[in-house]
């Protein structure tokens, strides 16, 4: 026989696992027809539809020349940019 400690210890776990679950399932239920089936309204944007769109865009994103200029450092304090020198 189970005693009175680790049986409550179980109810507080089934609890809290129910709890949990409820939360992803009003999650997923608020993304599902907020962002999905719109029901406040709107549209989706043609640049996320458009498959053409996408296939440009990543033409012109891999035909820009990759050039590496000197590192960098930010000085968060001043926001101002910093060229590191090497030390060679």
């Amino acid at each position: 026989m189970m005693n009175k400690r680790s049986c409550l210890k179980k109810r507080k776990q089934r609890i809290y696992n129910f709890c949990i679950s409820r939360v992803f399932v009003v999650a997923w239920a608020c993304d599902h027809f907020i962002a999905d089936k719109k029901i406040i309204g709107g549209t989706t944007p043609s640049t996320v539809s458009n498959q053409e769109w996408w296939a440009e865009t990543d033409k012109k994103f891999q035909a820009w020349p990759r050039t590496v200029g000197p590192l960098v450092v930010m000085n968060p304090l001043s926001r101002q940019n910093f060229i590191v020198k090497s030390r060679d």
